[in-house]
């Protein structure tokens, strides 16, 4: 079984490949390979706010060429783009809703509208959508002490774990131009670079500590470990 994800970045690809593809393989799948969503070079400089008729058509080609792949996204809430000719399903639904239930919203939006073009026969587990509320680095706060060992700075354990108290949990970080996860990281750690020192840190962090502190994110990833089990395989499989 194939598993391709539809990221928006470098640094959301070097996770999926350092990673979620070790620990996926281990649980059946025989390929995970990230996709950057729109132009390879663009996407790296512009990160999110692609229109989602963009991003369907890649998932619709993947889905359609393929037919025992599943695909998956890792995109955040935050940078998706506003207004009608770029919104994306159950974007503006969301944002009249509970906090808790806005990324739930956005992908049930997302998975109903790509099974409604892919057909009547569509096995609906070979999409599982990922809507994270914030960006990448949201994430990072999941282990505090153990980013700042690792980027040679211990002395802001301290101050990320206040930010973190803040919140109660790292997805609930706030999505603020001026304090988004990766302002509050820059304030600390003007050194920062997102595509190096991101990937680097998350795999010192690990799978284990982030779906611990990250409801949403280890939802995602136990449904894309439950389906590669041999008794979920996908309609048609061998």
């Amino acid at each position: 079984m194939r598993l391709l994800v539809h990221v928006e970045g470098v640094t959301e690809a070097a996770f999926v490949n350092d990673v979620l593809a070790p620990h996926l393989t281990r649980h059946g799948y025989v390929l995970v390979r990230p996709r950057l969503i729109g132009d390879r070079r663009a996407a790296a400089m512009r990160g999110g706010g692609v229109s989602w008729q963009f991003v369907r058509g890649g998932i619709l080609r993947h889905l359609k060429e393929d037919r025992q792949a599943l695909v998956t996204t890792m995109v955040d809430y935050y940078g998706m783009p506003k207004g009608r000719a770029k919104e994306w399903p159950g974007r503006a639904l969301a944002a009249a809703r509970p906090f808790a239930q806005r990324a739930a919203t956005v992908q049930d939006a997302v998975a109903e509208e790509i099974a409604g073009h892919m057909g009547r026969d569509f096995d609906t587990r070979r999409f599982i959508p990922y809507v994270s509320m914030h960006e990448f680095e949201a994430l990072l706060f999941s282990d505090c002490e153990r980013f700042a060992e690792r980027v040679g700075r211990p002395d802001i354990a301290h101050a990320m774990q206040r930010i973190l108290d803040q919140f109660g949990n790292p997805e609930e970080i706030d999505d603020s131009p001026q304090t988004a996860p990766s302002k509050r990281i820059r304030k600390l750690l003007p050194t920062y670079q997102k595509p190096a020192m991101g990937a680097t840190t998350i795999r010192a962090i690990g799978l284990t500590t982030i779906r611990g502190r990250c409801a949403n994110f280890a939802h995602w990833l136990t449904r894309l470990e439950a389906v590669a089990t041999p008794a979920s395989t996908p309609q048609g499989a061998p």
